[in-house]
Formats: C-alpha cells, structure tokens, sequence
C-alpha cells in the first residue's frame, strides 16, 4: 500500500496519540546505544516466541557450526511427516548395518540399537529429542525418505522455504562428517553443518509454532531406553535447566543443546513464565556450564524487563478521522475502525516510545481522497503499523512477522451505490447550486 496525500484531505496519518502506544514493524536492525545485558557467548539472540520480536542479539548472523541443535530441522520434518500422515507414531522401523554399528559408539550420543529388533518411531524420537540419539535420528530419516542423503536434501529444501538463509546441512545430526565412518551424504569427511543464531531462533520458532507437540518430547528432563537392552540405559536429558536438572530454570521446556569440538557449546532453549514465551540461543561457548549460564542471562532480561501490553484496541479509530467520503453512494460517508487489537512484548518502561501510524490503499480513492460507492461493511480500506520512536529496537525474526504487528483499517458499515436517477438530480442540484452561487457572486459585484 502507498500513502495517498490528496488535495485537502490528508491520507496518510502518522497519528500521534498520547496514551495510544504501538510498536515498530520495521525489520531494520538498529541497537541501542549501550547494549542492556554482557552475554558471553560469541553468538546469542533472544526472541519473542509469540511475534519473532528480537529482544536482544549479538553476531545472530554470524554462520556457525550448531552441532545437535541440527535436529531441531530433523524433528520438524518428522513431525510434518507424521501430521501428513506418511508415518506414524507406531510405525515400525528397522536398522541396518551402517546405523548399528554406528551406535554402538558410544563416544557419540545414542543409545545402542539392534538389526533383530524392531523399533517404532516414537521410540526412536524420544531417543532423538531426549538424549540426542544420532543412530536413532538417521534411522527415521531414512525411514521417511529412503537414505539419510535424500532426508538431508529434505531438509534444505525446508530450510530454504522456511527462510533459512545462513543454513545449510550436510548431514542430519550435526556430528563431524569424520564421525560418520565413511556415510557422510555430502561434502568431505571434516565438513559439518553450518547455522547463525538467527536461523536456529527462526527454526526453533517455526517448530514450536508449526508443530507445539515437540515440547511434549523436550520437556522430558530423564527417561529410560529398553528396547533391545539388556538393562534399561538412563537418558537424562542433555538440556540442564529442566526441572529437577542441575542447572534448572523455572519455565524451560526445551528445545536443544549441541557440542562438538567445532561448535563449541551450543543451546536454543524454550521457556514461558505465564504469557512470555521466549526463545534464545548461544553458539560457541566454551563449555557445558557457560551455556546454561549465558542461556540464564537471556532469559532472565527477557522474563525481568519484558511485559506484554495491548498497544491497539479493536475498534480504535484515527484522530480526526474517524469517517471517510463517499461519492455516488446513498451515504456521503462511511465509518472506519481497527480490525483487531495488537499485543506486543514490550521493555518495561517503554510504553510512550510507541506510536500508531495509518496508512490507507490510494487505489481505492479518488483524487480528491473519497471512496467510490458501493462501500461493503469490513472492506479494508487501510492498516493500522506501529512505529517506534526510538532506535532500541532489534525487529523481527522475518518480514513477514513484522508485517503481522498491524491491523487492517477497514469500515463499519456500507454504502450502497446511488441510483442513476439519485445521480442525476443530485448532479442536476449540484450544477444549479454553482449557477445559483455564480447569479449571486456577480450581483454582488454590482454593488
């Protein structure tokens, strides 16, 4: 939509109301003059989970190796291939030779799985989502898609549709190509997957909005695996800050961790505390305890200086403009109002920075800035944006995100077009008013 500046009539409101607070939806990147938290990992992001807001970030965008945080990509395209009912949960699945002797490594995570035993793949998910189960992730792969390469081109292909623009995998665990005895799908033997911090938040962002079932699986703090064991094998989660864990944080529901020797120690993590829901990441720490403990240090900013505030109202209207004209339609005017309210996370004491801003479609106007009748009830005629008027905002995660923090302006009621003969002795006073109007103007100059 374009702003419309008609002659007389102003079409584009940048409405500021005092006590009408909005947020931005620009995707610009612009931080704040002093960064608010010290995160001490070399990548870290802190998102809105609800909208994709960023809060806070440091080298988002930087591409790093993200280790088993790779499986966030695994565990979204099984879940979309249960939803679609291609598997499901009770599906059995068997294992060959390449993936059973790759988990009996047990230098890797996993658990020890059987070419004589049949698993399903719950059983195997849970191992994946748990204990970060590598044999176990390549197995259902291979289940869906026939070989683990075919799983991982699936899986760039979603990266690529869901907006991963710094992503791209060459296996489906996020261990070292060297690890994978000679299996690796692509690229060379020292090759790993490559993700910024930004993709990893986005990705974890799409996962729990797309398929809200994983928390059921990453908020699992221990279980047991005893298919085809002789003895149960313990699988504590390798999330920490679950409850009863050692690094426990109040609201964490997942979402995964990841190390290797390249990646450093890396973690997006899930967390709500009544209606904040946040997701964050840190890439590269240098060991499992800093990456709880920068993790603690998002999530604490966001949990102690975010609020969420209704910054629109259904049915708000723009100052001095709460009618617009009409032409060739029974009613000269028409009402308009917001079509539903806007909710934003917003920093504690930030609430008067936001301004709302309306902007109305020119294509719908005539020149002199009316629409043309007829008029439907609940057409849009506009949107409603929010603008920051301060530059302490990060944006979203995507464009399209930022576009959802708006509502349409649209109209109240309608306007049904006149009839011809309405028109016409509607033209015909207003033609008899000018000559009328002209009569008088010119007797006046007689005097």
């Amino acid at each position: 939509m374009k702003s419309l500046i008609p002659r007389g009539l102003v079409m584009t409101l940048a409405i500021m109301v005092a006590g009408a607070v909005m947020s931005n939806v620009t995707t610009t990147k612009v931080e704040a003059a002093e960064p608010p938290i010290d995160v001490k990992a070399p990548s870290a992001i802190l998102v809105d989970a609800d909208t994709g807001r960023i809060l806070y970030e440091k080298n988002a965008d930087v591409k790093r190796s993200p280790a088993s945080m790779t499986k966030m990509m695994a565990e979204y395209l099984i879940l979309e291939a249960i939803k679609k009912g291609t598997i499901s949960w009770d599906t059995p699945v068997r294992i060959n030779d390449y993936i059973y002797k790759l988990s009996q490594n047990r230098n890797l995570s996993g658990v020890p799985l059987r070419k004589d035993v049949t698993y399903t793949v719950q059983e195997l998910y849970k191992a994946m989502a748990i204990y970060s189960a590598n044999s176990a992730t390549i197995a259902i792969g291979r289940k869906i898609y026939g070989s683990e390469k075919k799983f991982v081109e699936a899986m760039n292909e979603k990266a690529e549709e869901l907006g991963l623009k710094d992503t791209k995998f060459v296996n489906s665990t996020g261990l070292n190509n060297s690890d994978l005895m000679g299996h690796e799908p692509f690229g060379g033997p020292n090759d790993e997957n490559v993700m910024s911090a930004h993709d990893a938040a986005l990705l974890a962002y799409r996962l729990v909005k797309d398929h809200p079932n994983v928390l059921k699986y990453t908020s699992i703090p221990k279980a047991k695996f005893t298919k085809g064991v002789e003895s149960p094998i313990n699988m504590p989660n390798w999330n920490f800050m679950l409850p009863g864990l050692v690094f426990e944080y109040e609201g964490v529901l997942g979402l995964k961790t990841g190390h290797t020797d390249k990646a450093g120690y890396c973690f997006t993590s899930y967390a709500e505390r009544g209606d904040v829901h946040l997701i964050s990441v840190v890439m590269k720490t240098d060991s499992l305890k800093q990456r709880f403990a920068q993790t603690r240090v998002l999530l604490d900013y966001g949990f102690n200086n975010f609020h969420k505030v209704t910054l629109l109202n259904k049915g708000y209207q723009p100052k001095g403009k709460k009618q617009l004209p009409v032409v060739k339609g029974k009613e000269d005017q028409v009402g308009i109002e917001a079509k539903q309210s806007i909710q934003l996370l917003i920093r504690s004491g930030t609430k008067n920075q936001y301004k709302p801003k309306v902007t109305f479609d020119e294509s719908l106007f005539t020149k002199d800035g009316a629409l043309t009748a007829p008029v439907k009830k609940g057409q849009q005629v506009g949107t409603v944006t929010i603008e920051n008027t301060k530059t302490d905002t990060y944006g979203y995660l995507t464009k399209q995100q930022a576009a959802q923090a708006a509502s349409a302006i649209v109209t109240t009621g309608q306007v049904e077009k006149a009839s011809w003969f309405s028109l016409m002795f509607r033209s015909i006073g207003h033609g008899l008013s000018h000559f009328f109007s002209g009569i008088g103007d010119m007797i006046k100059g007689w005097f």
